[in-house]
């Protein structure tokens, strides 16, 4: 025992460097997670009946299906059938979202409650766990898992601690958030570098919400450690090789890229762990490769040998990743006026309402 106090002395002490796993802090979403919500408990709800908690195995096909290397063709049965398949997985993702928005804007008890029954549900039935999937489905497991994780994040955050009365069920969502998260962290581990594109963002940025959420100093780690993957493979001129490979698609690629990447950095940055000087300013390399790239798209064209496909870039809500990218590198005030144009911010893969989070008086409306 004396031996034991011995060794703890520096902790005991205060040391946080000779002991920082004992004195390390909770980890924390940034500011904007804290947001109080105006409670209001006279207004019923209905709450409809939730998608029915998937279960079965993650084999779906991809609506690339038949496509060349380069992936950049769609097929349309296979991205029906894939539709079909996961209505209600998306239906999850997006219910949750559009609750927890609704409830940080209105503050209806019963919206609240709803969002905990849905994700119940889906936590008792050790939903999306199937070990039995292909590409497709670990891809599917990692995009819920970041859509409900950081949605849940403004409920557990909030100054107002609207989860204090419903902490046997926040108990069962956590439990089940983190077992998928280790199964994220298993499926997109030890892959070739050749292999590691926004797919294995995608699984970062689940890993770190759902770090957060569960105060997971493990999944954190993991999350930071695939960011500096993400950072090297950003060449000098901000093109990331891998998804040059999508050929027309390349800048819709690049762009899909931001979103975690930016949500990434911003959660570390919350905590003490700055990653936007990564390889020389990586992200922010990036951020300007695809603003100019939208802007003037003959960098692309000449690296893919494609004129670039626009269409995704046609919808607003892909640049998501500005609000955390211009709150880390302090963007230009052409670029401000940009993003404020086109904005305020909602995609239920980052949770919904990213502008809401980041500048808490510009992100109202529906």
């Amino acid at each position: 025992m004396q031996r034991q106090l011995w060794l703890l002395a520096p902790c005991l002490l205060g040391s946080t460097l000779l002991c920082p796993q004992v004195f390390a802090a909770s980890l924390v979403p940034p500011p904007g997670y804290f947001a109080p919500v105006d409670i209001d408990d006279k207004a019923p709800r209905t709450c409809a009946a939730p998608p029915a908690p998937y279960t079965a195995k993650l084999e779906f096909r991809s609506k690339y299906e038949g496509s060349d290397k380069a992936r950049a063709t769609l097929n349309p049965a296979a991205e029906k059938a894939f539709r079909d398949k996961t209505a209600d997985i998306s239906e999850m993702e997006r219910g949750v979202s559009k609750m927890v928005m609704q409830y940080m804007r209105e503050g209806q008890r019963p919206q609240l409650e709803c969002t905990l029954q849905w994700l119940g549900s889906w936590a008792h039935a050790n939903a999306l766990l199937s070990t039995d999937y292909n590409h497709t489905g670990m891809s599917m497991r990692k995009w819920a898992l970041g859509s409900m994780s950081s949605a849940y994040l403004r409920l557990k955050f909030s100054k107002s601690q609207p989860l204090a009365p419903y902490r046997a069920q926040t108990q069962v969502i956590e439990s089940w958030f983190a077992k998928l998260a280790d199964q994220v962290v298993k499926d997109w581990s030890s892959r070739p570098l050749d292999k590691i594109n926004n797919h294995a963002y995608w699984a970062a940025w689940s890993v770190m919400a759902t770090a957060v959420a569960t105060d997971r100093r493990d999944l954190f780690d993991w999350s930071v450690k695939q960011f500096r993957v993400a950072a090297n493979q950003v060449d000098r001129d901000g093109f990331l090789p891998n998804e040059l490979k999508r050929r027309q698609r390349a800048l819709a690629y690049h762009n899909y890229s931001l979103p975690p990447l930016a949500m990434v950095a911003s959660f570390a940055q919350a905590n003490g762990v700055d990653l936007r000087n990564e390889n020389n300013g990586a992200l922010r390399r990036l951020g300007e490769k695809v603003i100019e790239g939208v802007e003037d798209q003959k960098s692309f064209d000449k690296k893919t040998g494609k004129d670039q496909d626009m269409t995704e870039l046609k919808k607003h809500s892909k640049f998501a990743w500005l609000e955390p990218w211009c709150e880390l590198y302090q963007c230009s005030a052409e670029t401000r006026e940009w993003k404020d144009e086109m904005g305020p911010y909602k995609t239920f893969r980052l949770g919904g309402d990213v502008t809401q989070v980041f500048h808490p008086k510009k992100g109202g409306g529906s």
